[in-house]
């Protein structure tokens, strides 16, 4: 097994000859920090609205290298979340959410279309499922939600055979399907983001990594290692990194979560009737989720890597030694007819978790806007937090910037070390009870109530 930090994806798709590092000094209309998919959205709406603007893209590797093409690849929207969207924004500020997020997932597929690139887009679905007792039924407050507020289309719940119907698997029991999902190849969608970004006329500088911005004389002056930005307005876009900003360090959290991919399976495919191009995941806190390629792989991810230690990314967040073969074996209890099969690749990637599990915007000042907290679901809603940066960038007041994710209600999480001591503690708490539940054993009275302590500080876990 090859175990790497840039992933199958990037290594599969056509290499990128990095653009040329910024130098000297510079002014431009607008600067974005981060070549992942919410700088370049961002970059690409805001350039179809100014055409004239000068825009340039600041990113310290080669734009989509990241995260945005390292992840699993799941297109989805945000139906799942509707119950905690509810509960922090109300009935229809909820539901104008999940429909922007909805529109996200479409707006992803014509952009690929018009624009002519091929990332391997698929509309398959997204189902969640269960693997022991404790897990049956998580789904039912979204089916509630949805009923309640008349639009229950977008879900519908499966028993056993109906998820043995879209993929027969000895740990899958019965789960719920969201029609509105897709997949598609996270690197191939970043390099024709890049791509277009590039004819579009934007300046994107690579390997030139934003040191710090500071606001001068009615401009932010960007300071990087080649000279100095100077822009009329900045977005930030740099995931966990933004936890080096001042104004962000205690609004979100950075994690990590790792994959392995077989070799091409498409018999064992075909054997277990996974053919219809389905995202699925389980129920858990620390969730398995899996996928199949358009070769016939198996792509499995676990999202039960470490906490990061402030903004300490990379290391253990890309390439864990100690994560591959567990991850591996997750993949087999799964799916025991790769016994014999050769799993290729691993490799990690970070993930910056939001108190709510939502992701936001969040406006420092006047002339800075940033983009955050996916929470592992980025690749669908990153395009519609990048159109409401871009109009916010622009200036402009309109249904995007009229999201209940731009500002919302602060919810934070502790300083160094204690969010890094705590958020150990809870995460070792947590693979503790969900490896009980899964064994079908009792939970110890101390695991769940440490399990239940960010719930009782006011930090959501889940969906």
């Amino acid at each position: 097994m090859r175990h790497h930090a840039h992933g199958f994806w990037i290594s599969d798709a056509p290499p990128a000859e990095p653009r040329e590092p910024l130098s000297g000094n510079r002014v431009a209309d607008f600067a974005i920090a981060g070549g992942g998919y919410t700088g370049m959205w961002a970059a690409w709406w805001i350039k179809q609205q100014a055409p004239g603007a000068e825009v340039v893209l600041l990113e310290s590797d080669v734009c989509g290298h990241g995260p945005s093409g390292r992840n699993g690849g799941f297109c989805n929207s945000m139906w799942f979340s509707l119950p905690t969207l509810v509960r922090r924004f109300g009935e229809q500020r909820a539901l104008a959410v999940c429909r922007a997020a909805e529109a996200s997932v479409d707006a992803i597929g014509e952009w690929c279309r018009d624009q002519e690139v091929d990332a391997r887009f698929r509309r398959g679905g997204y189902m969640q499922v269960s693997t022991c007792a404790a897990q049956d039924g998580t789904w039912r407050p979204v089916l509630e939600e949805t009923e309640r507020l008349g639009v229950g289309d977008v879900v519908v719940e499966l028993g056993p055979e109906g998820v043995a119907a879209r993929c027969r698997s000895p740990r899958l029991r019965g789960g719920a399907y969201f029609p509105s999902g897709a997949n598609l190849d996270p690197a191939r969608l970043a390099a024709g983001l890049r791509s277009r970004l590039i004819d579009a006329g934007v300046v994107v500088a690579e390997r030139t990594p934003m040191r710090r911005f500071r606001e001068h004389d009615g401009a932010i002056v960007v300071e990087h290692a080649g000279g100095e930005l100077r822009a009329g307005r900045l977005v930030l876009a740099t995931g966990g990194h933004l936890l080096r900003v001042g104004g962000l360090r205690h609004s979100l959290t950075g994690t990590s979560s790792h994959m392995v991919v077989t070799e091409p399976v498409p018999d064992l495919l075909e054997e277990i009737g996974w053919t219809g191009g389905e995202s699925i995941s389980d129920s858990r806190a620390m969730l398995h989720y899996f996928r199949t390629t358009v070769d016939g792989r198996i792509a499995f991810g676990w999202g039960g890597g470490r906490i990061v230690y402030g903004a300490r990314l990379g290391q253990r967040v890309d390439v864990d030694a100690s994560m591959a073969p567990q991850v591996e074996a997750h993949l087999k209890s799964f799916f025991p007819g790769l016994e014999g099969r050769r799993v290729e690749q691993a490799w990690g990637g970070p993930i910056d978790v939001s108190p709510t599990h939502l992701p936001m915007i969040r406006t420092l000042g006047s002339r800075v806007v940033a983009g955050f907290g996916y929470t592992g679901n980025g690749v669908g809603p990153s395009q519609m937090l990048g159109r409401a940066l871009a109009s916010l960038t622009l200036d402009r007041r309109d249904e995007h910037t009229e999201l209940a994710l731009v500002d919302p209600p602060r919810a934070l999480v502790p300083p160094e070390p204690f969010r890094w001591a705590g958020g150990s503690l809870i995460r070792r708490a947590i693979l503790r009870k969900e490896r009980l539940e899964e064994e079908e054993r009792s939970v110890d009275a101390l695991t769940r109530a440490v399990c239940g302590i960010p719930e009782r500080i006011g930090i959501h876990v889940g969906r």
